[in-house]
């Protein structure tokens, strides 16, 4: 039995495995402990943008054709107006199951040589280690990626926040051949819907709304094109439930101790970039576990979380309002070069200094729309 590592990782979820597979890519030895198994199911958007391809490919992960789907750019949808884009450049995302890509991700750090403990608790930290049921396991760095109720972040005392708006997601797959090869939101005034592709025979269905009695099928009454799309297909999974917060942390480390993922600070499930930023921080954690600096692990957090951030405000800003939403479409139907700025500025073409171009290009056409 191991009782040492070099990288010791809380919480085995794809943000946890990213974390440990970075760690190993750069010679360290790891270990996962989780209390649950493989695979790991989560409800999300299960849609990966073209910069999460790039991601996970960093990682040494491909995610096959016959695994996932793929998409082509966005599509907004709102009052029987739609407006899309295609990707920057003939990128493409792709939806995935999420069960499937946590078992790729397990089955990569399995072949890697981490060591995998699932269905272990953890106890507790120290200076030192990790504390498991009945043993220690002595650790130079510990990575709490324990979710966005992280017990690593308030047993390191890191759980101060700087701001937080919840909201709550409800999933349910729905056995259907895709429409269309964009991903769709669609708007409306008590939530937003969000449809992904994730297999030749099935869609992935996300509602996000402020109301937690809000379910998935009295939303869809508000959007009768989709509901007309979805009413005679079979449901494929239970309908599962989770919050989605914008949250931000005054610290993501302390000492030996780095929080990872939404253990670090969370998006809106509506910008769809969780999975990607966490894949990105996992990298740059892994070079600074390395030099041996987690004070630039700070700095790198912030400066990646910013984009999304900044997006999921802006999105929200249409959150429940269903005129703005409608002169939005409107701008972007007239002024397409707008909508495609803001998806290349989505997947990280443009940096987030152009956003206050654009903003003040959206709101002009706002006005004379």
């Amino acid at each position: 039995m191991v009782n040492s590592t070099d990288v010791f990782v809380i919480g085995g979820g794809p943000a946890g495995l990213a974390a440990a597979i970075a760690a190993r890519q750069q010679g360290f030895r790891v270990m996962v402990a989780d209390g649950a198994e493989v695979p790991i199911d989560k409800p999300c958007g299960e849609g990966l943008m073209p910069d999460g391809i790039v991601a996970l490919e960093k990682l040494g992960i491909a995610v096959e054709a016959e695994d996932s789907y793929p998409f082509h750019g966005i599509r907004f949808l709102s009052s029987g107006l739609a407006v899309d884009a295609p990707f920057p450049g003939g990128a493409s995302g792709v939806g995935v199951r999420r069960t499937v890509l946590h078992r790729i991700m397990a089955n990569h750090a399995s072949n890697l040589g981490i060591d995998l403990l699932w269905r272990t608790a953890v106890t507790g930290i120290s200076a030192d280690g990790v504390h498991l049921s009945g043993r220690k396991v002595s650790a130079r760095w510990i990575i709490g990626a324990d979710g966005g109720n992280s017990r690593v972040r308030r047993w390191a005392k890191l759980d101060a926040l700087r701001k937080q708006d919840r909201r709550y997601a409800f999933r349910q797959h729905y056995c259907v051949a895709p429409w269309t090869d964009r991903m769709e939101l669609h708007w409306g005034e008590r939530g937003e819907i969000y449809v992904t592709p994730v297999s030749e025979e099935q869609v992935c269905v996300v509602l996000i709304s402020r109301n937690p009695k809000l379910r998935l099928q009295e939303a869809l009454q508000q959007f009768p094109e989709l509901q007309a799309r979805l009413g005679a297909a079979e449901v494929a999974s239970a309908e599962k439930g989770a919050l989605t917060d914008t949250c931000k942390l005054r610290r993501v480390s302390r000492g030996n101790v780095a929080l990872i993922g939404d253990a670090s600070g969370t998006v809106d499930a509506i910008t769809g970039e969780g999975l990607c930023l966490s894949f990105s921080q996992a990298m740059v954690l892994a070079d600074c576990l390395r030099a041996g600096d987690l004070t630039r692990y700070e700095r790198e957090h912030r400066r990646l979380a910013l984009r999304p951030l900044l997006m999921a405000r802006l999105m929200l800003t249409l959150d429940g309002r269903p005129r703005l939403q409608r002169r939005t479409l409107q701008v972007f139907r007239k002024r397409p070069e707008v909508f495609r700025r803001l998806l290349e500025l989505h997947v990280g073409i443009l940096s987030p200094l152009h956003l206050a171009l654009d903003g003040l290009t959206l709101g002009w056409g706002l006005l004379t729309v």
